[in-house]
């Protein structure tokens, strides 16, 4: 069989007032606290259009290669649903904002992260769009309520063409496409606070045959959730059809604690939204510097030009950067930009210490890291600074102590007591020996408080060597005993 999915993805765009209202945008705020009279769809209220959401989606449809259309139209999408007080969403059908783009993304080959492959998914469409309310089902009470403090939110659906596979593809694409959001600041795209939701189009067919039936898994709000629903959904529909049953073209959801997607409702019968020009809404013209007229006063207009020039370094051209700069492995440059704020703290590092970049990072991925993830913690919510971290490495780079009290100190900054690498290293004595004869007095120490076990040891290990060693072992005990006793005391810390 061949996999076919396709991704319908809903950006809430980063903005301070809604798509068409001045009411505020914030996350959790109290029920219907942020609800204007448009919002609610109270008679004789009209929109207006929020120049910034126009401002993201040009940002966005420009870094995904789009074509941005100059002149766009807005629909009414009608659909009766509670939490959609007018009964129609403000959308854009007929033409969108930006079409035709493509979005690059790399996967890992057997999970080896050493083993990567690019792709491409074409991107059909970018358009400007109202989000709805959100209904609050009390199954105690036996009532739905509703939340209008989302209503009327800008989003962008950015529409896939169906190029993808499987569901590893699909968590790559949307990955790429999150930190492109968050790199332009178009998008927040927080999927734990709704900010980033996915629709996954999946179908399956025989080679040479049209396209089977597609199911479409809605409101997916996890990347990893993502891989889990499409593979599911991929596994159920083959093993219908081997079994002699048909598809239906039906809306699922992923259960996530049962690891499946259920039905929802059917899509048999094809609804009619009804669509029309939204009467209240003139054309969106953009202008180019071009097609910028000379008396136009340039704060009332949208230079796609002026955009164009001002978009940030996007992911895959900080990693380049990153591999050509620090010389660093392709594979630790997307899990530094994977981590929100990681890429920075390794430059941060980097630039305040002695270390070779390619030692450093294996600081931040092996070390840090791993601390963070098992605290639940953020980069920027990390107990170590970069200075601190780079203070560390600085002691360890010029022979100050050892890899393993580097360790130990890390540790203790972990505790976040607001002591410096060096004060611990000072306190606990960790500091490796330089002087000579004080290493020389400390072996002599040894070997005269330990002399029987010290011989027995020595000779216990010199011997399993081989029998010649055993033979010659009485003449070279002296030389062993000094040797071992060297070796010991280099790796005890300071006063050991």
């Amino acid at each position: 069989y061949l996999r076919i999915v396709g991704l319908e993805i809903h950006a809430q765009i980063s903005s301070n007032s809604k798509l068409f209202s001045g009411s505020q945008v914030q996350f959790a705020a109290p029920p219907n606290s942020l609800v204007s009279f448009f919002d609610a769809s109270l008679p004789g209220t009209l929109p207006v259009l929020n120049r910034r959401c126009v401002e993201a989606a040009v940002m966005t449809g420009l870094a995904l290669n789009c074509s941005i259309n100059k002149k766009s139209l807005f629909d009414r999408k009608h659909y009766f649903y509670a939490d959609l007080p007018a009964g129609y969403q403000i959308t854009q059908q007929r033409v969108p904002i930006a079409v035709n783009g493509s979005l690059s993304y790399s996967l890992c080959i057997d999970n080896k992260m050493s083993q990567m492959v690019t792709k491409t998914v074409r991107i059909k469409q970018i358009q400007l769009e109202q989000d709805s309310g959100k209904s609050l089902h009390d199954d105690t009470r036996c009532q739905t309520l509703v939340d209008l403090n989302r209503a009327g939110v800008g989003l962008m659906e950015v529409v896939m063409e169906p190029d993808m596979c499987c569901g590893e593809e699909a968590a790559a694409a949307v990955r790429e496409l999150q930190l492109i959001l968050q790199t332009l600041g178009s998008s927040q795209a927080v999927m734990a606070e709704g900010q980033l939701r996915v629709d996954a189009n999946v179908s399956v067919h025989h080679p040479g045959e049209p396209y089977g039936v597609r199911t479409e898994v809605k409101n997916i709000n996890s990347i990893r959730f993502l891989a889990k629903a499409v593979d599911y959904e991929i596994q159920r529909q083959i093993e219908e059809l081997e079994n002699g049953g048909t598809i239906l073209n039906e809306t699922r959801a992923f259960d996530s604690k049962l690891g499946c997607t259920v039905p929802m409702r059917d899509k048999e019968g094809k609804q009619d939204y009804r669509f029309m020009p939204e009467p209240n809404l003139p054309p969106l013209i953009l202008y180019d510097t071009k097609s910028l007229p000379a008396n136009m006063n340039h704060q009332q207009v949208i230079n796609i030009d002026w955009i164009q020039e001002r978009l940030p370094d996007l992911p895959s051209v900080k990693r380049e950067k990153l591999v050509e700069q620090y010389g660093i492995l392709p594979e630790h440059s997307f899990t530094l930009l994977n981590e929100d704020g990681l890429a920075e703290f390794f430059e941060s590092v980097v630039k305040q210490t002695q270390m070779k970049p390619k030692k450093v990072i294996g600081w931040i991925l092996n070390d840090l890291l791993s601390y963070l993830k098992q605290h639940s913690l953020t980069v920027k919510e990390s107990p170590v600074s970069s200075i601190l971290l780079a203070d560390l490495l600085n002691l360890l780079e010029k022979k100050e102590i050892s890899s393993t009290a580097a360790k130990r100190v890390l540790a203790e900054l972990w505790k976040g007591e607001g002591k410096t690498p060096l004060e611990i290293v000072k306190e606990q004595k960790l500091e490796l020996l330089q002087d000579q004869k004080e290493l020389e007095q400390i072996c002599q120490a040894v070997i005269d408080g330990q002399e029987n076990e010290v011989i027995m040891m020595v000779l216990g290990t010199f011997c399993t060597v081989s029998p010649v060693a055993a033979a010659v072992a009485p003449q070279l005990l002296p030389t062993l005993l000094f040797c071992w006793a060297v070796a010991a005391a280099q790796m005890l810390p300071c006063g050991g």
